[in-house]
């Protein structure tokens, strides 16, 4: 019952966030860090000394996987500590679980936008750009970063969001069934 509640509360989270950076385009503070704080607070509290390591675990796992991208300017910083917030919720290996849907999600998303703007020449070229980017540590040439107006944008908020709701569901749906 606590595991559910606690998928619960990260499905909320993950709501909320989606909405936030759908309608504009940020995902706030005010939910990141309280929704890491209670992430780990709630796995401390139900599963003890272990749950709390697990939880920092899952943070960590999540803020390190995606700081390149914000380095590189490719992913906000709202969506960076969205993303340790799930882990707080998660722990590291279902948080690996959800960030794999999270890319075929952003993935997907980032297709349909290239074919509807009929841009997919160019999204070759940024995609080595940004490759190069992320090989050498510097930052991605001002034309594919976040920071350009002209580059499409997927939201990847949505997409994480997205994909930690299948996953709440698909793991509600095994304990209800």
């Amino acid at each position: 019952m606590l595991k559910e509640f606690i998928l619960l509360l990260m499905g909320l989270v993950a709501v909320l966030a989606g909405v936030t950076d759908w309608r504009w385009r940020r995902i706030p503070n005010w939910l990141t860090v309280p929704a890491a704080v209670v992430g780990l607070t709630v796995n401390s509290a139900a599963y003890g000394w272990n749950g709390l390591k697990s939880s920092a675990a899952g943070l960590g796992l999540g803020l390190l996987l995606l700081f390149p991208f914000v380095l590189v300017r490719a992913l906000g910083a709202g969506d960076w500590k969205f993303a340790g917030a799930l882990g707080a919720f998660l722990g590291p290996h279902e948080l690996l679980m959800v960030l794999a849907g999270t890319v075929m999600i952003a993935g997907v998303m980032a297709l349909a936008l290239v074919i509807y703007k009929r841009r997919f020449r160019q999204m070759i070229r940024n995609i080595g750009r940004l490759l190069f980017a992320l090989v050498t540590g510097h930052p991605a040439d001002p034309a594919v970063s976040l920071d350009n107006p002209e580059s499409l944008k997927v939201p990847f908020g949505v997409a994480i969001a997205a994909a930690a709701i299948l996953f709440v569901g698909s793991r509600l749906a095994l304990h209800v069934f």
